[in-house]
């Protein structure tokens, strides 16, 4: 599937991406926790090589493969599910960095399992990403994950496993000579994007498409994230909003795979900062129920855009990972209901308690969960001073600093 030089250099762009979305430096002895699924152990081989060369101490975990994970929700008690593990608390105290490699070897095997038995042990989680939520907030801690073709994906997906490979090859620039340094500029590129937004005092963006009408609030101390190494690939650009006025209908034409459910065309209407109906063309009970797993679920916490000259994906992957940073014709937008992202508060984020966050619309939940429009569509910006001004059009950011 990928050569050994493509393995190696998949390998760099991970490490080049953790250390990219840490604000300090790495230092010889740093923790970082390698996660992997089974599938993808002979990445993992080639990632854990160079942590140790780079005098850092990986700590590997390899997630439940997927007959597991159903056996425990199938036979695991409320208690069980809930349960902390020792020791925990302690890792995740003491990480500075985190590469997580996702290589499902099944979409569905969950499919039959109630999806409130999920969400709970998503709650029961939650207490570890705050934990390194905090940490990333005082630049001690830096995280990045990646995707591994597996037989799954791309049956899902419609393409054969050679295909697959070859979207994630480009994705990734595993073709390209020096994958990091093209990820460098790209990473350039994005940041004039970001200061261009991030200049505009804006009121409320108005996304337009076929089947999405839908304002979305910035509102205060926001700044535009995005190409930061969390994330291979990672093309889009993104604020977590105010979550309090968020207002209209936003629908999801791309399919979405989640804890082992697939749901397609997704219509959420929203009043006064929450979900109040939901429509599906599959899967809708799923979606019912994951926006009921907290009192946050049913709030926006990422709005996104994705320019298409900086993504090389223009298929269907069945994973979010790809599907949210999908360039193709018309790039894409998404949305992700319930967590907000902290670090995209334009303060010191050392200040941003969770009752600032809650002070400024920062949108607490053990869900997060992205959902993708690929139509043509056009995004206007009102900004304070009455102005509007179109900002993506036909795929891209309307700013002339930005090219290939």
């Amino acid at each position: 599937m990928f050569t050994d030089t493509q393995l190696n250099k998949y390998a760099e762009v991970l490490i080049w991406g953790m250390k990219k979305a840490r604000v300090k430096e790495f230092s010889k002895g740093d923790i970082v926790l390698l996660r992997t699924d089974k599938s993808a152990l002979p990445l993992a081989d080639r990632v854990f090589q160079k942590l140790l060369e780079s005098g850092l101490n990986p700590v590997l975990r390899i997630n439940l493969p997927e007959p597991l994970e159903k056996t425990f929700f199938t036979f695991a008690s409320d208690e069980q599910i809930s349960f902390k593990v020792p020791g925990d608390k302690e890792l995740y105290s003491h990480l500075n960095g985190l590469i997580s490699l996702l290589g499902p070897e099944s979409l569905t095997h969950l499919k039959g399992i109630d999806p409130t038995r999920i969400g709970k042990l998503a709650v029961a989680k939650k207490y570890l990403r705050d934990i390194l939520e905090q940490r990333e907030n005082l630049g001690d801690f830096g995280w990045t994950l990646c995707l591994y073709p597996t037989q799954a994906l791309a049956n899902a997906a419609g393409l054969t496993l050679e295909e697959y490979a070859e979207q994630v090859i480009k994705a990734v620039y595993l073709d390209y000579n020096d994958p990091c340094k093209e990820w460098e500029r790209v990473y350039n590129l994005a940041q004039k994007v970001k200061n261009w937004l991030n200049g505009l005092e804006v009121e409320y963006f108005h996304v337009l498409s076929e089947n999405t009408d839908l304002k979305v609030y910035p509102g205060e101390m926001r700044q535009w994230l995005g190409v930061s190494g969390h994330n291979i690939p990672s093309f889009e650009i993104f604020l977590s909003p105010d979550y309090r006025y968020t207002e209209g209908v936003y629908f999801a034409d791309q399919p979405s795979y989640r804890s082992g459910n697939v749901v397609r065309g997704v219509r959420l209407e929203f009043k006064d900062g929450q979900v109040i109906d939901v429509k599906a063309e599959e899967g809708e009970e799923f979606v019912r129920k994951q926006l009921e797993m907290d009192p946050g679920a049913n709030r926006l916490g990422e709005f996104s855009l994705t320019d298409n000259r900086f993504s090389r994906i223009s298929k269907f992957m069945a994973h979010t990972l790809y599907d949210e940073n999908y360039g193709g014709e018309s790039g894409n937008c998404h949305i992700a209901v319930g967590a907000s992202y902290g670090d995209t508060y334009a303060g010191d984020p050392g200040e941003l308690t969770s009752e600032k966050k809650e002070e400024l619309g920062f949108n607490d939940s053990a869900l997060h969960w992205d959902l993708v429009n690929t139509e043509a569509k056009i995004v206007y910006a009102y900004l304070k001073n009455k102005e509007k001004v179109t900002i993506y059009e036909n795929g891209k950011f309307l700013v002339d600093s930005v090219s290939r």
